[in-house]
């Protein structure tokens, strides 16, 4: 079935890939990005795979930017039957390191960018009672890591955003929530990060800077031969899955290095459906 589906950061990377793989799956894509002059790896890709996507503006820190374009999504297709919160940002950096600048960046593309796609969409789901909302998280929404704890945070405040709201919406009103969770992905998100570790100030010269540099290095290394990198392409077909499921899940590692890295948390409920049960049980049974 053709679904509409509103889906953000797509300039680059894993964006680029859920908007094309979602275009050829018969799907009627509207792809959004904060910068339209950034969109020629997203009309490079969509050429080379002959598809058409439509392309507009969407900055995910601007509750106005938002929902002026879930109204013309909804002028344009009359509906949207899937909202994917694909746009983020990584931050590499201690507590002690970061400023309150950097922290309130990324808590708010990370995590209120989510909240305010969500706060647009959701009424219109729940008048067709249906609808579909996929957060893009991270195993980093699972499992605290070095120098990630700011990232980590956000990332974790996703996850439970989107359990809370799967424990009564789902059920009263047939819209399905689910947290994609990567590892790492093969992209410029890598790379963007360190950049971001450069431009906040380099590697500081002092107690932390010796594990950072392990942590680092031992990241590029994890890159050039091992498993917990994938694709865009291998994390975008989890989510085309998703897309097509009757029943999808409320979350979902990409990988099996992923699914071994979180088994101490997920193990006695991956895709997350007991836990939404017994919360619909302890407060809203009959």
């Amino acid at each position: 079935m053709t679904k509409v589906i509103l889906t953000t950061g797509c300039s680059s990377g894993l964006g680029v890939q859920l908007a094309v793989d979602a275009a050829k799956a018969g799907h009627n894509v509207f792809a959004t990005m904060r910068n339209l002059r950034k969109r020629a790896a997203l009309d490079t890709a969509a050429v080379e795979a002959g598809v058409a996507l439509k392309v507009l503006p969407l900055d995910v820190q601007d509750f106005d930017s938002v929902a002026a374009c879930v109204d013309q999504v909804l002028d344009d297709a009359g509906r949207i039957d899937v909202l994917i919160n694909n746009a983020g940002a990584g931050f590499v950096r201690s507590t002690e390191q970061a400023s309150e600048a950097d922290i309130s960046w990324v808590m708010d593309v990370n995590f209120m960018g989510v909240v305010r796609c969500v706060k647009a969409v959701i009424p219109h789901f729940r008048k067709q009672r249906s609808g579909h909302v996929i957060n893009i998280s991270s195993v980093g929404g699972l499992v605290g890591q070095p120098f990630n704890e700011i990232y980590c945070g956000a990332k974790f405040a996703v996850e439970g955003y989107t359990e809370a709201m799967a424990s009564y919406i789902s059920p009263n009103f047939g819209i399905n929530f689910t947290i994609v969770e990567p590892g790492g992905i093969q992209s410029e998100f890598a790379a963007s990060v360190l950049k971001q570790v450069e431009e906040t100030g380099g590697m500081l010269d002092d107690e932390y800077l010796p594990i950072l540099q392990k942590y680092v290095g031992g990241s590029q290394t994890r890159q050039a031969g091992s498993d917990i990198y994938q694709t865009a392409a291998e994390v975008s077909a989890v989510v085309m899955d998703c897309i097509a499921s009757d029943a999808p899940p409320i979350r979902t590692r990409t990988s099996k290095w992923g699914e071994a890295f979180c088994a101490l948390k997920t193990d006695l409920d991956p895709d997350g459906k007991k836990l939404q049960q017994q919360v619909f049980d302890q407060f809203l049974s009959d």
